[in-house]
């Protein structure tokens, strides 16, 4: 070739520079602002077995995902001290992106006020994503159970021992039973389980009197008349139940306690990953079908920014940590 010819191509970082613009007007726009991601599979860790909420969010977003993204995304259920167990295992995980975490008012709200010692902490080993679904809490006693309301309960519970079901120490369910014998002023005993799953065939059998059981596992029982709900834990009633009182109407005012979800990641997540999983996760949210399938099961989804989210712990914090302390909540 001659050396003319040579002279006349663009100097290396000149090349380097229109290369750089001809890739970004072929990829796609949301990936051309937020990065690549996904690049290899993908895992969503569940901290309870499966069948409840959080499960039931995740296997929409991997489904949904799976679909869409050209990758493959599996979820991985990890009970255990009342999540801590799958939320360790996820703030030890690489902050790639292909490792990500269900998170639940009890792994990051009501845990490090009512553990002694955590694996991790709550705040600076993860990184929000979204908000995901807010849910109240059914409190659902075994039909042989004479109390017909909450009123009636309160007065067995001062006569009689009663026992309390949980998915585990720590969670929202735990809690909203403590926070029931403090608002009432009785001493229902707290019998932890590894999940709701495993609660339930006690409650069924009468082994346990009651659980405060999130709404999307709990009411198909009631509908099918396995179990009488007595209250929801929200502040105003739930769509999904219409009929069925709060605990205030019921009986205890000043009772609220609802469970809620929310996507994470191990800390250290690049910023345009985050900005690439949080639309990612907004888009499937909003599809009509999601929609439908959770406000059927009673979840209010409220997707939102990782800064919304961020906040929206760091207030959760202070409020169950008031609830633990007021309580005397311990581990059993």
């Amino acid at each position: 070739m001659p050396s003319q010819s040579l002279k006349s191509l663009p100097s290396l970082p000149r090349m380097a520079a229109l290369l750089g613009v001809l890739l970004s007007l072929l990829l796609p726009p949301a990936q051309a602002q937020t990065g690549a991601w996904p690049t290899m599979p993908v895992k969503i860790v569940v901290t309870f077995p499966p069948g409840g909420a959080p499960d039931t969010l995740a296997r929409i977003l991997a489904d949904k995902w799976g679909q869409s993204l050209g990758q493959t995304f599996t979820v991985d259920n990890k009970p255990g001290a009342g999540g801590n167990i799958g939320s360790d295992f996820v703030a030890k995980s690489a902050g790639d992106g292909n490792t990500l975490l269900i998170a639940t008012v009890g792994t990051h709200a009501i845990n490090p006020a009512l553990y002694a010692s955590m694996p991790y902490n709550h705040i600076k080993d993860f990184t929000p994503i979204s908000f995901l679904a807010a849910t109240p809490n059914l409190l659902v006693v075994n039909n042989a159970v004479p109390a017909k309301n909450v009123k009636e309960l309160i007065a067995l519970a001062g006569k009689t021992p009663l026992t309390f079901g949980s998915s585990g120490s720590g969670t929202s369910i735990h809690l909203s039973g403590e926070l029931f014998n403090t608002l009432a002023g009785v001493k229902m005993q707290h019998i932890p389980y590894k999940g709701r799953a495993q609660a339930v065939p006690d409650l069924l059998g009468g082994r346990i009197t009651m659980i405060f059981d999130n709404m999307p596992s709990a009411l198909p029982l009631v509908k099918s008349g396995d179990v009488r709900a007595l209250a929801v834990t929200s502040a105003t009633r739930s769509a999904a139940a219409p009929n069925i009182p709060t605990m205030a109407e019921a009986g205890l005012p000043g009772f609220e306690a609802s469970s809620w979800f929310a996507l994470m990641a191990p800390a250290g997540l690049p910023k345009n990953v985050l900005a690439r999983i949080n639309a990612e996760t907004l888009r499937v949210m909003a599809m009509p079908d999601v929609k439908e399938k959770l406000a059927l099961l009673g979840l209010d989804l409220a997707p939102g920014s990782p800064e919304a989210l961020a906040s929206h712990i760091q207030s959760e914090t202070i409020k169950w940590a008031k609830v633990v302390k007021d309580s005397g909540a311990k581990l059993d």
